[in-house]
Order: C-alpha cells, then sequence, then structure tokens
C-alpha cells in the first residue's frame, strides 16, 4: 500500500515516507499514525482510534500523543499553525486535511496485519516452542532479542519497525527463548539444549541452511549452533555480543549497578530502579520507547528471572567457541555501550576467523528507532546477510 499527498509518499509495505523526494526518518508511532490518518483521507479519525491503533489501546499520557502529532507534522512539512497536512479536531481526533490518492495493488503490508500466525515446534524434552515466519527471501534466524517473547514483540513499536524492516528483505523466523524450568547455578546453563531448539524450530520452519542474527545473550546459543552444525549456518551476526561477562573482566570494580537496580525496583511496575536498569542500555533512549520495553519485561519477568539473566550473562565466556566458528561473521557493536565496552567486540571479532566488526556510534547497546544510527545499523545489517552464500 502507497499513500500520496502534499508532495509525500508513505509507503507503507517498505515502511518509507519520503517529503519532496528525500527519506524522512520517523519513529514507528508516528509512521503508523500517518498511515492510519491516509487510510482515512477527510474523515475524522477518533482519538480513542488513534490511541487503540497506535499505542494498541494503552495509557498513555496527552504530552505523549501531542509530541508524536508534531513529530508527523514536521515530517511531511506541516505545523500546529497552518495544518494544512493534519488537522486538529479539538476535543474529539484528527483529520487528514490533504488530498491522498492511493496505490493498493502491491501486497497487504506487515504493519497493517494486526495479529501474528505462530506454529509450533517439539524442543528438548517434547516442550512446545511457539515460532512464526515472515517475509520472503533469504531465509535469516533471529536468536535473542530485547524481551525474547513472540507476543511482546509483536505489540512493542521498536521491534515491530526492526521485523518489518528485516522481512522486507528476508524469510525471517523468530522463535520464543526456551524457559528455566530451575533457577540452579547460572554459570551452568544448559546450552547444548537450546541448540537444539534451535535445530527443532530451524527445521519445521523448512529451514535447511540459514544466515542467524544474534542480539544480546543470544549469542551463547548461536555460536553454539553455529559450532555445531556448521553445515546449516551461512552467515552470522552479532549484535551487542560480549565475549567474556563482567565476572571475567579485569577492570570491573565495585558491585553489579544494574543488578541492584533490579533488586531495588523490578517488583513496582514503571519504577525508576526498573526504568534505570534498562537506560544502562539505552542512555540515548527514546526514553518512551525504553518505558514500554521495561513494561512487557515486568510483565515477562519476575525479578528472580531477571537476576538469573543478569548473572548468567555476567558468568558467561565463549572464548574457547571462537575459533571453531567457520562461516563468514560481522560483530556489530556500539563505540560507547556502558553495559559490554567495545574490547569485548574486539574480542569476538579477532577469535573468530575472517571476522570484521562495525563500530557504530552510540551510546545505546543497540540502536533503537529514532536513534540516530538506527538507520546506518539496519543497513550495514541488511548488506552483510544480503551477501552471496559462500558454501
Amino acid at each position: 500500500m502507497r499513500y500520496e499527498f502534499a508532495d509525500c509518499i508513505l509507503d507503507v509495505d517498505r515502511h518509507i515516507l519520503t517529503h519532496r523526494g528525500e527519506p524522512v526518518a520517523i519513529e514507528p508511532q508516528v509512521f503508523d499514525l500517518l498511515a492510519l490518518l491516509a487510510a482515512h483521507p477527510g474523515k475524522l479519525v477518533p482519538r480513542d482510534e488513534i490511541i487503540a491503533h497506535v499505542w494498541n489501546g494503552r495509557f498513555v499520557s496527552d504530552s505523549t500523543i501531542s509530541a508524536r502529532i508534531a513529530a508527523a507534522r514536521r515530517a511531511v512539512g506541516d505545523d500546529g499553525k497552518s495544518q494544512r497536512v493534519i488537522r486538529t479536531i479539538v476535543r474529539r481526533g484528527l483529520q487528514m486535511a490533504a488530498e491522498v490518492s492511493c496505490d493498493n495493488s502491491l501486497t497487504s503490508s506487515p504493519t497493517a496485519r494486526k495479529t501474528q500466525h505462530l506454529k509450533y515446534a517439539q524442543g528438548q524434552n517434547g516442550q512446545a516452542i511457539a515460532y512464526t515466519t515472515s517475509g520472503d527471501g533469504p531465509p535469516v534466524l533471529r536468536v535473542g532479542s530485547i524481551v525474547y517473547d513472540l507476543e511482546a514483540e509483536w505489540r512493542l513499536p521498536s521491534e515491530r519497525a526492526y521485523i518489518n524492516a528485516m522481512e522486507a528483505k528476508f524469510t525471517l523466523l523468530r522463535y520464543n527463548k526456551h524457559q528455566q524450568a530451575n533457577w540452579g547455578d547460572p554459570g551452568q546453563v544448559n546450552y547444548d539444549g537450546v541448540t537444539e531448539d534451535i535445530l527443532a524450530v530451524s527445521q519445521a520452519a523448512g529451514f535447511d541452511r540459514f544466515a542467524i542474527v544474534a542480539e544480546f545473550g543470544g549469542l551463547f546459543s548461536a555460536l553454539r549452533f553455529a559450532v555445531k552444525f556448521p553445515d546449516r549456518v551461512s552467515r552470522l551476526a552479532i549484535v551487542g555480543g560480549w565475549a567474556e561477562g563482567r565476572n571475567h573482566r579485569d577492570d570491573v570494580d565495585g558491585p553489579d549497578s544494574i543488578r541492584n537496580l533490579i533488586v531495588e525496583g523490578w517488583q513496582d511496575p514503571g519504577s525508576g530502579y526498573a526504568v534505570g536498569s534498562l537506560l544502562s542500555y539505552f542512555p540515548e533512549g527514546p526514553l518512551e520507547t525504553v518505558r514500554e520495553i521495561v513494561g512487557e519485561l515486568q510483565a515477562l519477568y519476575s525479578m528472580e528471572e531477571k537476576l538469573y539473566q543478569r548473572d548468567s550473562g555476567n558468568t558467561a565466556s565463549v572464548l574457547h567457541l571462537l575459533p571453531q566458528v567457520q562461516c563468514p561473521t560481522l560483530v556489530l557493536h556500539a563505540r560507547n555501550s556502558a553495559v559490554h565496552p567495545l574490547s569485548e567486540a574486539r574480542k569476538l571479532a579477532a577469535g573468530i576467523p575472517g571476522a570484521s566488526l562495525a563500530v557504530l556510534e552510540t551510546a545505546n547497546h543497540i540502536p533503537l528507532p529514532g536513534n540516530a544510527v538506527y538507520d546506518t545499523y539496519i543497513q550495514t545489517l541488511t548488506e552483510f546477510l544480503e551477501a552471496p552464500d559462500e558454501f
């Protein structure tokens, strides 16, 4: 679906907005707002409908709504005084004031889908593992994410933006991370069992040979899978990974401040301590996005589970696996990450034969939509994944 109005083209299928021929970088919620208004030109779109479409019906402050409206107007060359494109109907809602032409000859877009279709594979010990595929192109498996949960990923606008960008070029396979049954020694996580889950999910999805994008702690499972099944992995992208956890680093002193923030505030929904624990990863925000992610994480994981995840990452080391990786590998890492420093990414790239390192100029551990380097991050990642299979 493509809408044209007021010197703008809103390409919903490709999730791209251009104004006078130039691409405009906007946050996912701003894009969704423009798409909603463009789909109903000349008609009043009530406030409740806007909240339901853009924020999935969640409570949202007036200041947040006003900020998104102002950002939408700026993106299309409008402002609150002239309201040539987006008109405010006081105490009622918004209206697309400009004429809109629509090309609906293309297939339905990911942003228009209200649901995702889950299937199930049988993992270790017969456990059912939910997975989903979307897009059309070379196969790519995502291992690890901010929330590790398909439904939460689908609800988060920041995650939907990533999914949309990936499925525009690839057949993207995502799955639910295996939940730990008991909280034993965090230094003894059964990563080998998780590699069997990856095998089960990829076989169920019909993926024979595929690229892997490993984010955060997903690195530990992805590396083991790439080493154990080298014929199945065509390329490996490591985003925000680390070779050795905090407990192995010589230059780390004092208590784990992130762990302390989790202890202090995780059980209090939306608390400053809980938000602070995630702002350690994303100091450049956007703050509203960080708050949304924290809300999902607090609903998904207890304090004990979050502490186990934190402790597992602190005690992990993959140095012994790095020389065994055989596929082309790209390590993407933030230059100024305060959680896992750039030196950890250099260890990964130096230890994996032929690997390369791409440094992202940000303090966010992984860029979020709205971050200055987000587009560069997505472009660098997709260009690597699109390279010819060297098998």
